[in-house]
């Protein structure tokens, strides 16, 4: 006869052989159960702790908005619906322990760098424009940190942030370049250096060697990757590199960010959390924005705009100058390039950059147009409209080659 052991599901001593009891069993999964539920809460709780701090490390420039809609009717109208523009300001303040060992602190700060970053409509480009701290303008009424206004005056565009902050420095450049400005960002040194370090350094590659004890910096020629406290250095020295003009360091300052871009833009940095959160808690604990930007789900929806924009496409330049006439030492908008430059900006169109020896004259562009009365049938016009090539370079280019 057949033994029950041998039916399955029966009851002999093979039927559960080395399975675990089933009241063990379930105990098993509760614990694992339980085990991913607190991961997932553990996760979530990290997740929402981490959120804040970064979003709370941001300074919110309410006095700049406010000043800013006192003259509202004086401001520039937004002539292409999508695009953004935005200010970008180096502050070249003392203040604070970071920014203490490059100076006294005389209770003023002038913008030691800034930067219109021009964001079209369509997301598939970047132009970042430097305007020359000597560059002589006019700058407009500004309320000063005591309470008083200064009138309008004509200066070099530096003293514009070093008389009235962020708003006076907003409005010099929309009454400059006609650009209405959308939003605004203000980083120091010390911020400028955190940035730096927590990506792991920048790579440039020098001529020469360099030695400037006034910036502080010595490095070997050749390529090199730059730490915080170097790369300020790099940035902000003058006189030890080239021929000491301003210029020239405005052209290294964007080199060096357009390998800062490549680098951001690497999977070492945006796919590497240990990389990536240092950056952000860096970048928010060191800028101060107006209130559209003042939250981490600001500066994302802004990032999320801009990230998939091929590095080709990222464009440096410096606002067309020369030496002003009244003193070499300083700078005025040559024109009429400045104004094709800001036209262009102001209208969402493309700017073209190249080296200074690939830049000639204007290329003419052929638009056909239809044939005036009279002509022959299906003939047409074509005017030369000349669309100008700026200096400049690209993220693409800024590595060392």
């Amino acid at each position: 006869m057949t033994g029950s052991a041998g039916i399955p599901g029966g009851t002999g001593a093979g039927a559960g052989a080395g399975r675990p009891p089933r009241n063990r069993r379930r105990r098993l999964l509760r614990w694992i159960g339980l085990g991913l539920a607190f991961l997932v809460l553990a996760g979530a709780a990290t997740g929402w702790w981490l959120y804040n701090k970064l979003d709370g490390n941001i300074t919110e420039d309410t006095s700049a908005t406010a000043e800013l809609g006192r003259y509202e009717r004086d401001r520039p109208a937004h002539l292409a619906t999508g695009s953004q523009n935005i200010l970008l300001i180096g502050s070249d303040s003392r203040s604070g322990k970071d920014n203490a060992p490059y100076g006294q602190d005389e209770g003023t700060q002038r913008s030691d760098t800034t930067i219109l970053l021009h964001l079209p409509e369509d997301r598939r480009s970047a132009t970042a424009v430097s305007i020359p701290r000597d560059l002589m303008t006019e700058i407009p009424p500004c309320l000063k940190a005591d309470g008083s206004r200064t009138g309008d005056r004509f200066a070099q565009f530096n003293w514009a942030f070093q008389w009235g902050g962020a708003a006076c420095t907003i409005r010099t450049v929309e009454k400059l370049t006609g650009i209405r400005i959308d939003h605004h960002m203000v980083i120091d040194f010390g911020g400028f250096k955190k940035m730096v370090d927590a990506i792991g350094g920048v790579e440039i590659c020098l001529k020469e060697p360099v030695d400037d004890s006034e910036a502080k910096l010595r490095l070997a020629a050749g390529r090199q990757t730059l730490q915080g406290e170097q790369a300020l250095g790099f940035v902000r020295a003058r006189y030890s590199l080239g021929n000491g003009s301003d210029t020239e360091r405005m052209e290294r300052q964007q080199q060096f960010l357009g390998s800062l871009v490549k680098k951001v833009k690497s999977n070492g940095v945006l796919l590497n959390p240990a990389r990536l959160y240092p950056l952000l808690d860096a970048a928010t604990s060191s800028v101060t924005t107006d209130p559209g930007l003042a939250s981490l789900r600001g500066l994302y929806e802004l990032v999320r705009g801009i990230r998939d924009i091929p590095t080709d496409q990222v464009k440096f330049l410096t606002v067309p100058r020369r030496p002003y006439s009244g003193d070499p030492n300083r700078d005025e908008l040559a024109e009429p390039d400045a104004a094709r430059l800001f036209q262009q900006l102001r209208a969402d169109q493309p700017v073209t950059v190249a080296p200074p020896e690939a830049v000639t004259a204007p290329t003419p562009v052929t638009t056909p147009t239809p044939a005036p009365t009279g002509t022959a049938s299906g003939g047409t016009v074509t005017p030369s409209v000349p669309v100008p090539t700026f200096t400049g370079t690209t993220a693409e280019n800024a590595d060392c080659r």
